[in-house]
């Protein structure tokens, strides 16, 4: 049997991939998914127009003014978002794969966050044609052991050991197909919602939320002396059970900062170029 592994971002690949090395059972192809879609926009993402108003949506967190006929430019993707886009390529190459290859089975590994779920539920809209192919691994509030023996809840793949994923490994099922219904159908409620943000409140469940949603902590977490942007978007994060990525929240800070809530100093570029405070009353 051909197996083909899929994680949503980079950072899980070098664990998964370690644990190959210790079950031959496991050892397949791996992809990667590198497109957060648990933030920004989703409407009609399963259209040439919506995955151009979600490139869009990346180059101007990225800092990066798009040209002005963006879904027919040659210009090449900015380095910050290359792989949001190439998402969409290995997408089309896994599907040409499952249909010249009947035997070829695919796992889907999700971790207990928003960025798994929203991927899996991207992905598993488009392959209802090989349910009885698709297998998920969801490790949904199960204990693990970390490098120090202790039990631990990881929400993320890449905070487990290596030999531990070879337990994970007998969880593989196979996707119903009353899930591929259902849980398109969610995707497709994920992109009517449209939310800024969208959090896991448990299991599958996502909750939309503004793109404001974190706007609040990160005013507070600035003091009335300059500080390095990362520094207030490290506050914030440190105090999520759910980290969101810093190019986001820096984002929201450079927004804070247009709309006269924060005062700033140095380039208004990645979150390490300037600082922040808050205004003086």
């Amino acid at each position: 049997m051909e197996l083909v592994h899929i994680v949503f971002g980079e950072s899980s690949v070098a664990t998964l991939s370690d644990a190959f090395d210790l079950d031959e059972q496991l050892k397949g192809d791996m992809i990667y998914f590198e497109d957060d879609l648990s933030v920004g926009p989703l409407f009609i993402l399963d259209t040439k127009d919506g995955q151009a108003a979600r490139k869009q949506w990346w180059m101007q967190l990225s800092g990066i003014q798009a040209p002005v006929a963006a879904e027919t430019t040659e210009t090449p993707a900015p380095p910050a978002t290359e792989e949001e886009y190439v998402d969409q390529e290995k997408f089309r190459q896994l599907k040409a794969r499952l249909k010249a290859e009947p035997e070829l089975q695919v796992w889907i590994w999700a971790g207990q966050n928003a960025r798994d779920v929203c991927g899996y539920y991207w992905l598993v809209s488009q392959l209802y044609d090989f349910s009885g192919r698709i297998q998920i691994i969801y490790l949904n509030n199960l204990p693990f052991l970390n490098d120090k023996g202790s039990v631990f809840y990881p929400t993320h793949l890449h905070q487990i050991l290596p030999k531990e994923f070879l337990k994970a490994r007998k969880l593989a099922r196979p996707i119903s197909l009353a899930e591929f219904e259902l849980d398109g159908d969610e995707w497709s409620r994920l992109m009517n919602e449209n939310a800024g943000v969208r959090l896991l409140e448990g299991g599958k469940k996502l909750k939309g939320e503004p793109a404001v949603f974190y706007d609040k902590e990160l005013v507070q977490a600035a003091t009335a002396e300059f500080q390095k942007a990362n520094k207030v978007v490290g506050l914030v994060t440190g105090k999520l059970k759910y980290p969101v990525m810093d190019l986001f929240l820096g984002w929201r800070l450079k927004e804070l900062i247009k709309q006269g809530k924060l005062e700033s100093r140095g380039e208004l570029k990645t979150i390490r170029d300037f600082e922040v405070k808050q205004i003086a009353e």
